[in-house]
């Protein structure tokens, strides 16, 4: 059975990387059914793509966004930083795919605010080549930390995050998350919204913070590289979803269900998925041998 959501937030899930967690996410996906689900930002990462890495695991989780927003989710695209090349198609709407830089919502009587986050970004906005470099260097501290994990695991111990445990205890590491959620904070008490919603650091977060104009609640969907985690509207409330595999796991392989074949009506409609498929095969995924999003 599925958990029925109003509305679903993920972001960097960074699809083309050693370090993404399709799998994880795709088990996540299939789980829920989200009125809403979004998107925020670096979805697809175009920094670090390569054609000769896209796994199937990869492309099934495009098409389980899509067959979900066949199936009646709305979903928004939010553009970040590594999948700043879709900026180009900025306010693309068609069928239950929006693309935007950002988004305002209407929720219970509160304003929304709910972006990426890396406008915040220094580097990114002054120094494009330092920001991929230091983008490469974390793909590959993250590709050392999924090995170590695999060994982990085969022992019975739990998973660690080595970028994590760097962010945290490097003190202008530290310092720059909290200027980060910070600035989010005051610019969004500045601007009259009650939440602000980013991704960007890989840092899941739920606080709420009193300025001199109004009190605002700040979240952070984290990320499914690090923390695996999701931002989840149910019953007014917001809740950190952090992604557990136990919860996943088959007691016995007899006791799995063979999923139903999709209905043709349902393939037909996947295939041609509007232009938002398109604009994902011309841009990152045209290459043989990886499948078809449909």
């Amino acid at each position: 059975m599925k958990r029925e959501l109003d509305i679903v937030i993920i972001s960097d899930v960074h699809l083309g990387t050693y370090g993404c967690h399709a799998k994880e996410l795709l088990n996540y996906l299939k789980s829920i059914k989200p009125d809403t689900l979004i998107l925020n930002g670096d979805f697809v990462d175009m920094w670090q793509f390569k054609k000769s890495y896209f796994p199937k695991e990869h492309v099934q989780v495009i098409q389980q966004v899509l067959k979900m927003s066949v199936k009646g989710t709305k979903v928004y695209y939010i553009t970040g930083n590594h999948d700043d090349s879709l900026r180009r198609y900025t306010d693309f709407s068609s069928g239950n795919i929006h693309l935007r830089d950002k988004l305002v919502l209407q929720l219970n009587g509160s304003k929304y605010w709910i972006f990426h986050g890396d406008i915040f970004d220094v580097f990114i906005k002054y120094s494009p080549f330092v920001a991929r470099l230091g983008g490469k260097s974390y793909d590959w501290l993250i590709r050392l930390n999924r090995f170590i994990n695999n060994i982990r695991l085969k022992f019975g111990l739990s998973r660690m995050s080595f970028a994590a445990k760097v962010k945290y205890r490097v003190k202008e590491a530290v310092k720059f998350i909290a200027d980060f959620e910070n600035t989010a904070i005051q610019l969004a008490a500045e601007q009259g919204y009650d939440t602000v919603i980013c991704g960007h650091i890989h840092r899941p977060q739920k606080r709420s913070v009193r300025t001199k104009e109004k009190e605002v609640t700040y979240l952070n969907s984290g990320d499914w590289v690090e923390n695996l985690t999701a931002l989840e509207y149910k019953y007014n409330e917001w809740a950190i979803y952090e992604y557990d595999e136990m919860d996943y796991e088959m007691l016995s392989p007899k006791l799995k269900v063979a999923e139903k074949p999709e209905p043709e009506s349902i393939k037909k409609a996947v295939k041609p998925e509007i232009m938002f498929s398109q604009i994902v095969r011309d841009n990152f995924l045209h290459f043989p041998g990886k499948g078809e999003l449909g």
